[in-house]
């Protein structure tokens, strides 16, 4: 393949015109004094100012290499040198119209001559690919060599990273630990969760546009709202503090004061000037958890910071200024608060840009393991006192916990609250099989809701059948079962519970009996009305 070598003209080293410029060291024509080295062809660029210059370094290229084809290329930089813009413009603007060859010619790309600007350009350029080969540099003569014959150096750069094993194994070491460090450290076994918390890693980093976080109540939007901060607050500079606030809070006429501050005497009680919270969150974060809860007037100045970084206090004649970060929470739906008016387009236009939507504790029972192990260490770091449980507490209360028909009703605030008080109250700091079945039916009375039965039939499959009858049952068995047993746990009668349960199709029926169809189906588990009346 041919070798070619594309470089701006050095104004001041590569400059001389008598007999003198044969002693000092040139970087482009040092390109063409290794034994090693064997050029093609040079593409020079050069502004129409400095012609001379370059016809001269080409004649002088020429007499030291013969064999290679040198040319000038008339560039305009622009008048100003150190304008990125405009010289990565006219750099880029050169590179598109050449006729590069990749299948027959090797490119180098030399980057010691022209402006750091110029230098910095051919960089971008070559990553992107529109400059494509090797970077190349070259230095002074080196003082190993003898003195009669100085040797100029060179060192050439590839920045194809893929070929370069250490750093690829670098750089995937730093983006698990970003992603670890987002899941505090708690090896998730949920494909989708991960998948999520990489694209946040990725966003986090590289984007200062506000992040939404969807999600059920507990299920941990607020918790990751802080680890995005702290870690663009070590990685990506960020200097101001973290704000967090619950929408749901601001009500009425302090909603507009606890968010954008007043002046003293704007309204009754206002006795002396408050900053707000936009105004706290300056350099920083401003974590809005339920954003669907502000209020309509509150959106729209909200949505007025977030465009032009100001904002007016309440009762100000002047406007304030915050430049922050954005992370808006919701457990609702805002599309259907567009919807139904309560919520604005607009604004919901400008935060919608990053959208991740957190699964429910309940879809990633598989994390549930990893999950117990970090409530645990987090309670021994916390509460005072070390803790630890048994292997059949732990089997016994992921039994539960696993199971596909337990509701989670608070995702991970229900399994926080569950270590805490099974931590608290064990004798001794071991947590045993006896305060994990007390803390099962602590469960299953905080999540039962009048007329909603099958809430709590969940934990009773575990007390009910052996655990080689559960293994054999179908997820869709297991629920349909939970159902029943609840109904027949809360029901006087069978003949009543099989009204209930049967309550559409019975009226399908010429015959119903409803207790009949009932007890059957209990008997393909061995299961009797009786028998899960008296617990």
């Amino acid at each position: 393949m041919k070798r070619v070598a594309i470089g701006i003209l050095g104004t001041k080293l590569d400059s001389g015109f008598d007999a003198g410029r044969w002693d000092q060291w040139r970087p482009t024509l040092s390109l063409f004094q290794h034994e090693d080295l064997l050029w093609d062809r040079l593409e020079l660029l050069a502004e129409p100012a400095f012609a001379k210059l370059a016809q001269q370094l080409l004649a002088d290229v020429r007499m030291v290499s013969p064999e290679t084809e040198a040319r000038w290329h008339e560039v305009k930089f622009g008048r100003d040198p150190w304008d990125l813009e405009a010289v990565y413009g006219t750099l880029h603007d050169w590179a598109r119209a050449y006729p590069f060859d990749p299948e027959h010619e090797e490119y180098y790309i030399h980057i010691t001559t022209g402006t750091h600007i110029a230098q910095i350009s051919l960089f971008l350029l070559n990553e992107a690919g529109t400059l494509p080969g090797k970077l190349i540099q070259t230095s002074p003569p080196s003082t190993r060599a003898s003195r009669d014959k100085p040797l100029p150096g060179y060192a050439v750069i590839d920045l194809d990273l893929s070929k370069f094993d250490k750093l690829n194994t670098r750089f995937e070491r730093e983006q698990a630990e970003v992603t670890e460090f987002l899941k505090s450290g708690i090896a998730t076994r949920n494909a989708g969760f991960n998948r999520l918390i990489e694209r946040i890693e990725q966003v986090a980093l590289r984007s200062q546009a506000p992040l939404l976080l969807t999600g059920p109540t507990g299920a941990g939007k607020s918790h990751l709202a802080r680890r995005i901060y702290e870690l663009r607050k070590q990685r990506g500079g960020l200097g101001g503090g973290f704000v967090e606030v619950n929408c749901a809070t601001l009500t009425g006429d302090t909603a507009a004061s606890a968010l954008f501050g007043h002046v003293r005497g704007s309204f009754t009680g206002a006795l002396k000037d408050r900053p707000g919270l936009l105004r706290e969150a300056d350099g920083g974060m401003l974590f809005l958890d339920e954003i669907g809860e502000l209020g309509s007037d509150e959106q729209a100045m909200l949505l007025r910071a977030l465009e032009d970084k100001t904002f007016l206090p309440v009762g100000a004649d002047k406007p304030a200024q915050s430049d922050f970060q954005l992370i808006a929470g919701s457990n609702k739906d805002l599309r259907a608060a567009v919807v139904s008016g309560r919520f604005r387009e607009d604004l919901l236009a400008r935060i919608h840009l990053w959208t991740f939507g957190l699964p429910a504790l309940a879809q990633r029972r598989e994390d549930l393991a990893p999950n117990l192990e970090f409530e645990l260490e987090r309670f021994r770091n916390t509460g005072g006192h070390g803790v630890s449980m048994n292997k059949e507490a732990r089997l016994a209360f992921l039994r539960f916990a696993e199971a596909p028909d337990t509701p989670w009703c608070g995702n991970f605030r229900d399994l926080n609250a569950a270590v805490t008080r099974m931590a608290t109250l064990a004798p001794r700091g071991r947590i045993r099989v006896e305060d994990v079945e007390e803390e099962i039916a602590r469960l299953r009375e905080s999540w039962q809701r009048p007329g909603a039965t099958i809430k709590m039939a969940a934990a009773d499959l575990t007390q009910i059948l052996d655990n080689s009858v559960l293994e054999e049952l179908d997820p869709f068995d297991r629920v349909q079962l939970a159902y029943v047993i609840g109904v027949c746990q809360h029901s006087k009668t069978l003949s009543d519970a099989g009204r209930e349960v049967f309550a559409v199709s019975r009226n399908k029926r010429s015959v119903t009996n409803d207790a009949d169809r009932l007890k059957k189906y209990l008997a393909k588990f061995g299961l009797a009305f009786e028998l899960l009346t008296k617990g």
